[in-house]
């Protein structure tokens, strides 16, 4: 049996993150999806290419989780884009039906079609109801500040702090991302367990940002992690999914760019 893997995220319509995202990265390593959408994420052409976010009724949300977990044996989700407090409880509630071997967070701390204080009580609820659930934390380098509780990340040395921090604090196994927002030729990423603080760095593809490599990094963790891998292993293959979508992206319209997974060969 080919083994499975559900994402809890979003939906972003022009497929470049969210559930769409996950699902092809899952696909490309040769795990097979699930997926209980959360919001509907559309990017407004006419208004500075901003967030259009409409949230899933929570019952909704409880139901798609039900269905995936009836249908397959899952015992690894990824969880991505929440949104709001009580999507977030929605999600804590259904993940409480079942043990899991694997949760991997990608702590999306700020959802950019909110007011700042809406924004601000789906981060407390985020960090209250399901870091408490993570195995596995996939923190980009402002989300690794808000979890580690440190004012600046400017260095290798900082965010393997921030890395300790977190792992201390949630029990989780935690990759944080470095990225192109740390100097150096190199993007460097930084695995800890509690144990091993092991750098993974590769040369820097450009220096922006390319939508969706983040819900690609957390999908690849999450599908290898499903095939058995360790998390060292999951994290050294998802660096490299990243390192490939990201040097294959996906042009348009829009002043970004997008991940494309198709190229990635192993």
């Amino acid at each position: 049996m080919i083994p499975v893997a559900l994402t809890i995220a979003g939906s972003e319509a022009t497929g470049g993150a969210g559930a769409q995202t996950d699902l092809k990265t899952f696909h490309q390593l040769g795990t097979f999806g699930t997926a209980a959408l959360t919001c509907i994420v559309s990017f407004d052409p006419k208004n500075g290419w901003g967030h259009r976010f409409v949230p899933v009724d929570p019952q909704v949300i409880k139901d798609q989780v039900e269905a995936s977990t009836a249908v397959h044996d899952i015992d690894t989700v990824k969880i991505g884009m929440l949104g709001t407090p009580a999507t977030i409880d929605a999600v804590a509630e259904a993940l409480g039906t079942q043990e899991w071997k694997n949760v991997v967070l990608d702590p999306v701390l700020i959802c950019k079609g909110q007011e700042p204080g809406a924004a601000l009580d789906t981060d407390n609820a985020l960090k209250e109801r399901i870091l408490p659930l993570a195995t596995f934390v996939t923190p980009n380098h402002f989300e690794s500040m808000a979890l580690s509780g440190m004012d600046a990340i400017e260095s290798v040395e900082d965010l393997k702090e921030a890395a300790r921090r977190i792992n201390e604090s949630s029990g989780a196994v935690v990759l944080a991302k470095g990225g192109v927002v740390l100097p150096g030729e190199d993007a460097v990423d930084v695995f800890y367990d509690g144990e091993q603080m092991v750098e993974l760095a590769s040369p820097k593809v450009g220096e922006e940002r390319v939508s969706g490599a983040g819900c690609t990094l957390a999908a690849a963790v999450t599908a290898e992690l499903a095939k058995g891998a360790t998390p060292l292993e999951a994290a050294r293959t998802a660096k490299a999914v990243v390192d490939s979508a990201i040097a294959h992206r996906q042009g348009g319209h829009a002043p970004f760019e997008a991940v494309y997974q198709g190229a990635y060969a192993g």
